[in-house]
Formats: structure tokens, sequence, C-alpha cells
């Protein structure tokens, strides 16, 4: 066995991961305005033939409102759960367990796609490439206390949704320029009040309040991991030093799995294409937390990945943009 680490299983809140390779969130824009199509499942269900240990779908939006493309998947509506039905089961006959993961594109939305207007932590223009993928980035409104409240319970009622369509558990998207980033990013975040920017602990008070209200919702046994844009990489952004902390606060709250990427620099880290960029990132997090910590950023291949668990820099490794390259990659690196 030339990648011993890699093989090892491991616990991750209810379930026992196979294996410690990951197949991280990659928008596909293969929904139908939403929907699942054959398309989807066949992807999904050709990844899961390759045997990593876990599969995280890409970003789905949980209300009209935080929606980032046209064909963005949707788990925003009931009627959304039996496509989805079909899609966990394509994943799940190949022995794989999946997390949804839930999103809100806050100013990185546009009123073009969602027929809404936009809003933010902060009435301030959002510095990521998210918000202008589809043109220039529009000025939101600043989030009153009930849209916060409302925000909230379009989480839970996602992930409720997640859980009756089969899926193991959901993670929360807090990274790459969108909402619950914008709340992370002293860059976006202006308020003065409970959840004030000046704070990490007023920075981290939705997604900790989304935690507590999915598990007092959905239990103990419904895997949460979250996934953190633990550095912004700009001037007077969030930085690498206060990952630890930020870490323990969610482990407090009752995550399961911490996934580290970029904030508002996306899934890039400026002037870094090395295998494991975000490195850092996540070693900075074990710092905080005993918690799984998965590394994503340019790894593709087994002696990169088995490097960052030997080093403890990580304990699950992501492997994206070679996986769509080869969907059969998790199954080459593991059968060496």
């Amino acid at each position: 066995m030339k990648y011993p680490l890699l093989h090892e299983t491991l616990k991750v809140g209810s379930i026992v991961l196979k294996n410690r390779l990951i197949m991280p969130p990659m928008a596909t824009e293969k929904s139908a305005k939403g929907q699942v199509t054959d398309g989807l499942i066949a992807y999904y269900g050709d990844m899961a033939r390759s045997g990593p240990g876990l599969i995280i779908q890409e970003h789905s939006f949980v209300s009209p409102d935080g929606r980032a493309s046209a064909n963005q998947v949707s788990l925003a509506a009931d009627a959304d759960i039996p496509g989805l039905q079909r899609l966990t089961a394509a994943v799940h006959a190949q022995g794989v367990p999946i997390l949804a993961q839930l999103s809100h594109a806050g100013s990185a939305a546009h009123r073009a796609i969602t027929g809404q207007e936009v809003i933010s932590a902060s009435a301030v223009p959002n510095p990521s490439r998210a918000a202008s993928v589809h043109g220039q980035p529009e000025f939101p409104r600043e989030m009153t206390q009930g849209d916060i409240q409302c925000i909230i319970q379009a989480f839970v009622d996602a992930a409720a949704r997640a859980q009756q369509a089969g899926y193991d558990g959901v993670e929360i998207h807090s990274a790459h320029g969108y909402l619950l980033d914008q709340f992370y990013s002293p860059l976006t975040n202006r308020r003065t009040d409970d959840y004030t920017g000046r704070t990490l602990e007023g920075r981290t008070r939705l997604q900790v309040e989304i935690i507590h209200a999915i598990r007092r919702r959905l239990g103990k046994d419904f895997v949460l991991s979250l996934r953190l844009g633990g550095s912004d990489y700009m001037d007077g952004g969030a930085v690498c030093a206060e990952v630890g902390q930020a870490a323990k606060l969610f482990e407090a709250a009752g995550l399961d799995m911490l996934s580290l990427s970029g904030g508002m620099s996306f899934f890039f880290r400026p002037g870094h294409t090395e295998a494991g960029y975000f490195a850092e990132l996540a070693e900075a997090a074990k710092t905080g937390t005993t918690l799984p910590v998965m590394l994503t950023g340019g790894i593709a291949d087994g002696a990169e990945a088995e490097t960052f668990l030997e080093k403890g820099q990580a304990d699950l490794i992501g492997i994206g943009r070679a996986a769509l390259r080869d969907h059969q990659i998790y199954q080459k690196i593991l059968s060496m």
C-alpha cells in the first residue's frame, strides 16, 4: 500500500469515512434552473464509483434571493426533494456518503437572476470574484435583524429538506465571498450590533446561530460541516491568524467537520499555485479544534495528499479540479 494514511478510516460525526480522500464541492451548472437532471445524477454517480471517502455536493441555494447562478442546484423548496433523492440514491449505491452544501449568495447575487433585491451584512460593495461572475457587482442593502432571522430559518429548512432527500449531512458555505463570508470578512461587515465586524465573535455569530438552529431541528446524528473562507488575502480582510479561534467557536457550537478555503479571494490564494496552497489555513484551524479538518487547493496526486497527512496539517484531503479532468482519480490513487 503506497499511501497508508489515505486509506485510514475516520469518524466524522455519526458516519465513518472509508478513506481520507474527499470530493469537494464544485459548481457544475448541470441542473435545469435549479432542478436535478439526469446529467447531474450521472456525474455524481460516476464520481462515487471512484470511491472517495465522502462527496460534498456543489453549493445549493437556500432561498430564491440567495441564488448565485441560473443553473445552481436548489434546496429552497419541498418540490426539490424528489430529484435530490434520486441523486443521493445514485451516490449511496456506490457505498459513498454525501453532504449537501448550503449557500446564500448575499451580495454575490444579481437581481437579473433572482428578481429580488440584493442583501448583505452591510451596504458595501462585494470585492470577491463571485460577485462579478455575472456582471458588475450590485450595491446591497444592509440586512435587518428580521432579515437575519429569515436567513437562519432558510438554512434550517434547507437542511431539513436535505435530510429528507437522503443526505448524510450538510456543509454550511461560509467562503468564496458568499453571504456568510460577507459576515465573516471585515471588508464587507461594517455592522456594530451583535453581528459586528469589529470582533471575531460578531463575525462568526450568524454561522454559530445557524449551527445551533440546525442541531435543534435535526439532532446530533446529522453531520454538520462548515467551509470557512479563512483568509481574504486582501488588506484589511480576514487573516490566517484568526482561524484557530474561529474553529474553536464553531466546534463549541456543535460542528462535526471544518473545511478551509479562501474568502474574498474565492478558491484561490494570490501568488500561489503549489499543491495545498491553503495548507496554512488548515494547519491554523487544527491549533484551535479537535474536529477533522479538510485541506483543498491544487492537490492533484496521492503523494501530495499523503504528505499533508504525514505532516499533520490536515485530516482529510479534498481533490477537486483534478477530479474534473479524471473522474476515476480517487480509485487510481487508492489502488497504488
